[in-house]
């Protein structure tokens, strides 16, 4: 019974942290799926990068997250690419 309980809760942490990733993943597909990052996109991102690597999006992601967030005025084009191109696969 005991096994059986903590097989449920195991299962139901697995569902959440699973739901949890997909929403912050789809939030930070949002961002840049024109391709063009704009301050305030930028910003954006900058805020999703901790939820991002708690909730445990694959580092496809989370590399190019983090290079767009720590980046100033000049956005890096090749991690906008790569961050778009990893939201499509």
């Amino acid at each position: 019974m005991e096994e059986a309980a903590g097989n449920a809760a195991s299962d139901a942490a697995s569902k959440v942290a699973s739901a949890a990733s997909h929403e912050v993943n789809r939030q930070i597909c949002a961002v840049v799926q024109d391709g063009l990052v704009s301050v305030e996109d930028r910003q954006a991102l900058a805020g999703l990068v901790s939820a991002a690597r708690t909730a445990g999006v694959p580092a496809e992601i989370t590399t190019p997250l983090g290079q767009i967030a720590e980046s100033g005025d000049q956005v890096p084009t090749e991690s906008v690419r790569a961050l778009k191109e990893a939201c499509q696969a």
